[in-house]
């Protein structure tokens, strides 16, 4: 899971104006960055132009995905990421750079301003914190944790039975078990056999 550009830009009446970009092209050779530097510009601008305002798009360009969020006010952010990183997470990142950049800088100046001009660095700290969606998203974070805990359980149930022991034969030992809860897993049991295949 990889991010490779972040760009803010704004959307005018025939063409988007590029704002302030950051881009991490490190997994692309020395001889190549410049031109995909080039092209991921000119596809951000793109996109932007093309996205109605106050929508969300994600559009698949070779192995690569581009997840645009144009707001009302004409303020566009677009993150190219590949195919596996999580969508929600890049919209995430979206919102919150286009709310901290609307804060930071001026909306008269969006219309006219360029990279140079524009005073916002934060960019580069979103795009290098955001390369790893499980410690920059909370959710991900989480579902991670939670994915990891499913295996952890599923591993401890195998090792139960790997080892010789029966749930049921732990059931019939069971002393914390009331007789109903002991008949009511065999009726179970019961009930679910019906459906395994042999």
């Amino acid at each position: 899971m990889k991010l490779y550009s972040l760009s803010v830009l704004y959307k005018g009446p025939t063409k988007s104006n590029l704002l302030k970009a950051a881009y991490d092209l490190s997994s692309f050779s020395f001889f190549q960055r410049s031109s995909v530097q080039e092209f991921m510009t000119f596809t951000s601008a793109l996109i932007v132009e093309r996205t109605t305002q106050g929508s969300r798009a994600s559009v698949k360009e070779q192995e690569y995905l581009c997840h645009v969020y144009v707001r009302n006010d004409n303020l566009g952010a677009v993150v190219i990421a590949d195919t596996e990183y999580p969508q929600r997470v890049c919209f995430t990142l979206l919102d919150k750079v286009l709310e901290e950049f609307s804060r930071q800088v001026e909306s008269i100046d969006w219309p006219s301003g360029n990279p140079e001009t524009i005073n916002y660095k934060a960019l580069d700290v979103h795009l290098a914190k955001y390369q790893n969606p499980r410690e920059a998203d909370a959710m991900t974070k989480v579902q991670a944790e939670l994915d990891e805990t499913k295996i952890i359980l599923h591993n401890t149930m195998e090792s139960l039975l790997e080892r010789g022991e029966k749930l049921d034969d732990l059931v019939a030992k069971s002393e914390h078990l009331g007789n109903q809860s002991k008949a009511f897993y065999k009726t179970a049991r019961k009930q679910n056999s019906c459906c395994e295949v042999m």
